[in-house]
């Protein structure tokens, strides 16, 4: 065997080890930007959520036809139970929607109804907003339903911030080919979230804001939701009170009590 055989060899053989070590450490790598996207979403999360929680709302809803607002109450515990009812205005008063485990029910007071949501009902307007039924009940971390990497971070319009790209897992139980989150990297306060559908193209546009001291934390107080289709339409939430990791039974969360006024 000659020198240049062996000198070939060699070469080959130091760029099997090169391109190794460089899948090694892209692999490494990639693995530990996943990592840190799913525990900045895991703090995201647990922004509005405890092991349990309570909270007083104001939504306001402007479509073309009609401005309205109402005030509602909202229980949560764990990822499947979760009951809001309305308290106002009164000709709403008492409309109540209930998730336990994987059945949800909504009771309409004027005519002493309750009715038990089917899937295809999900993806339904809820009390006319631009929320759907499946907004108000889901309690899914986002880290469950999607894959999660780091798009950007540094700068961006005056902010420094961070944005991540959301792709749903193959079975993951969701509507939308992708999300776009966007927070503020010194305190991972939500700024926008971008949800796109099947076909990638935008379907609406969460805005944060308003950022106060409630339930014991910095949080946007303000979430809006713009249709893309609609531009001039939203609809409002304005959290006045919040409570986490509060003492609540799990037979709060029944027939009876979605009932109650």
């Amino acid at each position: 065997m000659t020198n240049k055989t062996e000198k070939i060899r060699f070469i080959f053989r130091v760029l099997a080890w090169t391109f190794a070590a460089s899948a090694a450490l892209t692999t490494s790598a990639s693995a530990a930007d996943s990592e840190r996207a799913h525990q900045l979403l895991r703090e995201i999360d647990d922004l509005w959520r405890g092991q349990s929680s309570h909270a007083i709302m104001t939504m306001e809803v402007k479509t073309a036809h009609y401005t309205r607002a109402m005030t509602m109450e909202a229980w949560s515990k764990g990822t499947d139970k979760t009951l809001v009812r309305i308290l106002s205005p009164k000709k709403e008063q008492g409309t109540a929607t209930l998730k336990s485990d994987t059945n949800i029910y909504s009771y309409l007071p004027k005519t002493d109804r309750t009715i038990r949501l089917t899937s295809g009902m999900m993806s339904g307007s809820w009390m006319g907003s631009h929320f759907t039924n499946d907004d108000l009940v889901r309690e899914s971390r986002r880290e469950d339903d999607y894959d999660a990497s780091i798009s950007f971070e540094g700068r961006r319009d005056g902010d420094d911030i961070i944005e991540f790209t959301l792709l749903p897992k193959p079975d993951a139980a969701v509507v939308w080919g992708k999300v776009v989150l966007t927070i503020q990297a010194h305190n991972y306060i939500p700024l926008t979230e971008l949800y796109y559908d099947e076909d990638l193209a935008l379907a609406r546009t969460f805005v944060f804001s308003e950022v106060k001291t409630l339930g014991g934390r910095l949080r946007p107080t303000v979430m809006q939701v713009v249709p893309a289709d609609k531009p001039d339409e939203y609809t409002k939430v304005i959290y006045q009170e919040l409570a986490l990791d509060i003492a609540i039974k799990d037979d709060f969360f029944s027939l009876t009590n979605l009932k109650q006024q």
